[in-house]
């Protein structure tokens, strides 16, 4: 599905100098304060910070459900804050990949239906779908699945065919909101284990939480405090646990922002 091994020459994210304001003249809110980073091929980064602190904004601005006040965000070369209509839609079709933490997985079709439902509107052949459904499906272990509909399923298996439907299609960049927001902590290690390893395939994720546990998978955490970068930290070669502590660390000098942000 993805080429193995990481290319980190490439960027496939640039956030550069956004801004976003809400609101009239007279009573504007400014979500994101001038905002500038770089995500490269094959990382895994995770976005954290408390209840209004612009993290979600920015993942709206990124899968293009929101625009910009100013500044530019590129999607591998491609400013796609000038994108507009089927130019827009196209992209969003192709080149992006949602993971949400209400799964989203259509009730009345099998998991298989939903997964192949992102290839079907590329009117990509049967044949090919099939190929590519076997593969995510052994990647994250969603065999046993295929033919059941989400009522069947427990919540780790919902999340990892939306992870799947998410992937299918090859997409530059995938944005997680929360994935683990809806699972138990057995599901979501086991998610998040899933993530590193499509990570080490070469997927580029996004992903958006509060949750220090959920953050400590990542291999890049920025932390985000009124609309700006607070801090940012890499894993490297420290264990998860390591990283974990690291995290937490932060959180704290988050000062007030603790309880939000965990």
């Amino acid at each position: 599905m993805f080429t193995k091994g990481k290319n980190f020459m490439e960027n496939i994210l640039k956030v550069d100098k956004i801004e976003k304001y809400y609101g009239s003249r007279s009573s504007l809110t400014k979500a994101i304060d001038n905002l500038t980073f770089e995500v490269e091929k094959g990382e895994f980064v995770a976005i954290m910070g408390a209840s209004g602190s612009g993290k979600t904004t920015l993942l709206n601005c990124i899968s293009t459900i929101d625009k910009v006040t100013s500044g530019h965000i590129f999607v591998g070369g491609l400013d796609i804050t000038k994108l507009k209509g089927n130019e827009l839609n196209k992209f969003r079709r192709e080149e992006l990949g949602f993971i949400f933490q209400d799964f989203n997985l259509l009730d009345t079709l099998t998991a298989y239906e939903n997964i192949a439902l992102a290839l079907s509107i590329q009117n990509v052949s049967s044949s090919i779908i099939e190929q590519k459904i076997k593969k995510v499906a052994e990647e994250l272990d969603i065999k046993d699945v295929l033919n059941k509909y989400p009522y069947q399923m427990s919540g780790g298996q919902k999340q990892r065919v939306a992870s799947a439907r998410a992937i299918v299609t090859d997409p530059k960049l995938v944005l997680a909101d929360e994935p683990t927001g809806a699972l138990d902590s057995k599901a979501s290690r086991m998610l998040l284990e899933k993530f590193n390893y499509l990570d080490e395939l070469g997927a580029t994720i996004l992903m958006v939480t509060h949750d220090a546990f959920t953050a400590s998978y990542a291999r890049r955490v920025i932390f985000i405090k009124d609309g700006k970068i607070f801090k940012e930290i890499r894993k490297g070669d420290d264990t998860r646990k390591s990283f974990f502590d690291k995290i937490i660390d932060v959180v704290t000098l988050l000062g007030g922002d603790l309880n939000d942000a965990l």
